[in-house]
């Protein structure tokens, strides 16, 4: 089902729980405009559905003592299937590694790693990373700072696109 399936209604419980995921579901009913009950059963579709793939607290990393951000730009030597599958698999066994994308252009992965310090994410980088197999090149970035971190997707955007269209 595409976001254009779903009706407005289900597009603000998707919106206001993605801007609050602690809510109750009451809460979340008086928000969207309609009663408790039907308002559960639209959000357990919508899970059913995949649109909301899970609740998680948002941590502050740096507070828990993970000081060092990194993105890695790994190039592999191949990129068969198999060697691509291998290698997304091999970065979900990774606890340093928290994003796995693949791109296309010059780099294949970009990863982005978190680490307590700069010796935990080297260690990683010589003994993990740049040993794996199939792994060409690895190229890093620190993060100095961030301005923006936002999850999940713009929603006004979503509803300005859906109105032209219609």
């Amino acid at each position: 089902m595409s976001a254009a399936r779903l009706d407005p209604i289900d597009r603000k419980i998707l919106a206001e729980l993605q801007a609050d995921g602690r809510m109750t579901n009451v809460e979340l009913a008086k928000r969207v405009g309609i009663s408790a009950p039907p308002c559960l059963r639209r959000v357990r579709t919508l899970e059913e559905a995949g649109y909301i793939k899970g609740y998680h607290a948002e941590v502050d990393s740096r507070e828990l003592g993970f000081e060092v951000q990194v993105y890695a730009m790994v190039g592999l030597q191949s990129q068969a299937e198999s060697d691509l599958s291998e290698f997304e698999a091999r970065c979900r066994d990774w606890p340093l590694v928290r994003e796995c994308n693949m791109l296309n252009g010059e780099v294949d992965f970009i990863l982005k790693c978190v680490a307590p310090d700069l010796s935990t994410f080297q260690t990683f980088l010589t003994g993990d990373l740049l040993k794996a197999p199939n792994v060409a090149s690895v190229k890093t970035s620190l993060v100095i700072r961030s301005a923006k971190d936002e999850p999940g997707v713009p929603f006004e955007v979503l509803e300005e696109r859906l109105s032209r269209m219609a």
